[in-house]
């Protein structure tokens, strides 16, 4: 499914806090502290997943009009 501008930016705004928590998880690991930086990989992992796919009371709106447009307009992939 393509992504929207919206959908971009909350992606990457996701990822200027995500990244920095899965680099602290990589380095625990790198220095032997396994239960600790494996739980700091997971929590990096879980922000970008619930970002991702868990739908917040803000984004029904949107998608409420995005599949009523689906419904009303006809792309031409649904013609052929």
């Amino acid at each position: 499914m393509p992504r929207g501008i919206l959908d971009t930016v909350g992606l990457a705004a996701t990822l200027v806090f995500a990244i920095p928590v899965g680099l602290l998880g990589v380095n625990l690991l790198v220095d032997g502290r396994y239960l600790l930086g494996g739980g700091f990989l997971g929590v990096a992992a879980l922000m970008v997943l619930l970002q991702e796919y868990v739908t917040a009371p803000t984004d029904l709106p949107a998608k409420a009009a995005e599949k009523a447009a689906g419904t009303v307009v006809k792309t031409e992939d649904d013609e052929e």
